[in-house]
């Protein structure tokens, strides 16, 4: 049998930088919206997009840019408070789960008064997050709104080579164009296909090939279908 090396566990952290950022039409209009900061079209600015579209990613460049505070949705009561009208503020993912419509109310309003900016990051517009308050709908409504598009080819293409070169890893082109064909079209699967991939590539002392790497889709897949049954 060939022999093995177990890799340790050494994976780059997810790169959230500018330098990171691969800009197609399917990320422009949201990218160029972080790039134009502080010249926003609106003090609350919100940016939906499907889950893995990189909304995470424009959001850390924005909150490093503009030297933002996070408030994480479960907390915006107990901390928001603090930090309203003292800098920017970001909400990551305002739509994931339960939000406390009066706090986010007090906070957006507390914000503005102090002449701060809000980026708020969703999976869908305001009108399909549930809001009952007359006035936080009235507030998130009158906000700017940008939507990324669910990555295209060469969006993904970009990220994948990109992960792969972060792990100093040379990849043929055909391997990546099967990838791009073959996961589901959001970035955090490029990042969990890659990641799996050159780790059976270093436990097998091998090559990263299309042969491998469709065997560690495949399982994957397979992974993914065990806990939805």
């Amino acid at each position: 049998m060939p022999s093995r090396q177990l890799p340790l566990d050494l994976a780059p952290g997810e790169a959230l930088s500018r330098d990171d950022l691969v800009v197609t039409p399917a990320n422009a209009r949201a990218a160029a919206l972080i790039e134009n900061w502080p010249s926003w079209p609106a003090p609350v600015v919100i940016l939906a997009g499907p889950a893995g579209s990189g909304k995470t990613h424009l959001a850390a460049i924005w909150r490093e840019e503009a030297n933002a505070v996070t408030v994480p949705r479960e907390a915006i009561q107990a901390e928001s408070m603090e930090q309203a009208g003292l800098r920017p503020v970001l909400i990551d993912n305002v739509d994931g789960g339960p939000v406390d419509e009066h706090g986010l109310f007090h906070l957006i309003n507390a914000a503005r008064s102090g002449g701060q900016a809000m980026l708020l990051t969703a999976r869908s517009f305001p009108s399909a997050w549930g809001i009952k308050l007359p006035d936080l709908l009235s507030r998130l409504r009158a906000a700017a709104m940008v939507e990324i598009d669910e990555p295209d080819d060469m969006l993904l293409a970009g990220v994948i080579t990109k992960l792969f070169a972060d792990r100093q890893v040379d990849v043929e082109p055909h391997v990546v164009q099967f990838l791009v064909r073959r996961i589901e079209r959001s970035l955090s699967s490029a990042i969990r296909a890659v990641d799996a991939i050159d780790r059976a590539a270093l436990e097998r002392k091998t090559r990263i090939t299309r042969p491998l790497a469709a065997e560690m889709v495949a399982a994957l897949e397979a992974g993914e279908r065990m806990f939805e049954d």
